[in-house]
């Protein structure tokens, strides 16, 4: 192999690596966007589950509180 197939050789691999890296950094934008979006979920789940968590509480407090009138 000369030195002219083995300078394309290399051409061709580069040019390889920038599209493999350019697709690598595009999905790595979209994962980093996702985890935004999970992460901005998961902290409105926890506050509903807090909230469902108070209402249970207060309905439990209100039936121990019936129990006990005469």
């Amino acid at each position: 192999m000369n030195e002219q197939e083995q300078l394309q050789q290399l051409e061709q691999r580069v040019e390889e690596l920038l599209s493999l890296s350019a697709r690598l950094r595009q999905e790595n934008e979209a994962l980093s966007s996702r985890e935004g979006k999970l992460l901005e979920e998961r902290a409105d789940l926890l506050k509903k589950n807090d909230v469902a968590r108070a209402k249970v509480e207060a309905i439990i407090t209100r039936l121990k509180s019936l129990e006990q009138e005469p």
